[in-house]
């Protein structure tokens, strides 16, 4: 009978088994959110990758096949990690937090080391903004000590750990990680930040933004404009359709903080006409925070009675007060964007 068991078996489990057509579509689904991230307001984005998460969780319960675990299991990953930057960019820090951990969960069951790389920068980037530097920089280090990944992902981890090192005032090492980002890779790809791209991606702009904002961290206010400067210059030269207004915006705001160090208060003005711009449902945690800086900024003794700042007070007031990390998000991440 051990031989016709084991048939039975067999064809059980072959049976407990979805198409593979389902998983590529599944996964195509993944892409298209992943991809066209930027370019929806992150309250959609949520809403798209949660009901993708549901749908890939009832098909991870339909087979028994390991290959197709395996996969589910890694979309389930990546699909958790756009919850994580969702959740973050709508100022909810702790369920960011614990669908970020659930990524790099499912990236360590599934050995795929890329996902897990993602999601220890994404807790490294949550940890500085929720005022806990030394731990981001312990998070970066370690998506960095992973292997399997490309270039994007290493200039990624990078401008992370540089702004982490920026939030504990180490301004060698935060320097230290600028320059190793901004360095020629190694032509070395990975199926998540190159293969799926988007969201996982991390463009030049991106860097050019982020290496902005370590700059004024760190007190450099020429570099940080200079940066601000080189963000915009490559976002100008995508197609219009390509173009991400966050990225742009937040450009725009560290060139407008660089301009205030000089005290150019006109300058300052003048870039962030592109920041009003943004739509109220697209306004993220990332340039309600640059705007709030800038506003703490200008409430300076130099600037009191002086008209001007008083209108940027109060237009950067204006315009927080109706972003979703405002309007929607837990009142304890308005305590943290506003420390």
């Amino acid at each position: 009978m051990t031989a016709e068991d084991a048939h039975e078996a067999a064809d059980a489990t072959a049976s407990a088994s979805i198409s593979d057509n389902t998983i590529d579509e599944l996964r195509d689904q993944v892409t298209a959110v992943a991809q066209g991230y930027d370019l929806m307001p992150p309250a959609h984005a949520y809403e798209a990758a949660d009901g993708l998460r549901q749908s890939i969780e009832r098909h991870r319960d339909r087979t028994q096949v390991p290959i197709q675990q395996q996969d589910l299991m890694i979309l389930n990953g990546q699909a958790a990690a756009l919850l994580a930057v969702a959740a973050f960019d709508l100022g909810y820090f702790a369920p960011a937090r614990s669908l970020a951990r659930t990524a790099a969960v499912f990236g360590e069951a599934t050995r795929f080391t890329p996902l897990e790389a993602y999601a220890y920068g994404t807790l490294a980037y949550i940890a500085y903004h929720t005022g806990n530097a030394t731990e981001a920089v312990a998070k970066a280090a370690k998506a960095l000590s992973y292997g399997g990944l490309g270039d994007v992902a290493h200039r990624r981890l990078l401008a992370i750990k540089a702004r982490a090192h920026a939030h504990m005032g180490d301004v060698v090492s935060a320097r230290q990680a600028i320059q190793l980002s901004a360095q020629e890779g190694h032509d070395q790809r990975d199926d998540l930040h190159d293969g799926m791209g988007g969201e996982f991606s991390f463009t030049p702009e991106r860097l050019a933004m982020s290496t902005s904002t370590t700059g004024l961290l760190i007190g450099d206010a020429v570099q940080a404009e200079a940066d601000a400067r080189r963000a915009l210059d490559l976002i100008g030269q995508r197609p219009a359709e390509g173009q991400s207004s966050h990225v742009r915006a937040g450009a725009a705001a560290d060139l407008a903080h660089a301009r205030l160090l000089a005290d150019d208060v006109d300058g300052a003005a003048d870039a962030l006409k592109v920041v009003w711009r943004v739509p109220a449902e697209e306004r993220k945690t990332g340039i309600v925070v640059r705007t709030a800086r800038i506003g703490r900024f200008l409430a300076r003794p130099e600037y009191h009675g002086a008209q001007l700042p008083a209108e940027l007070r109060e237009q950067i007031e204006d315009f927080n007060r109706v972003s979703p990390p405002h309007r929607i998000g837990p009142h304890v991440g308005i305590l943290a964007l506003e420390a």
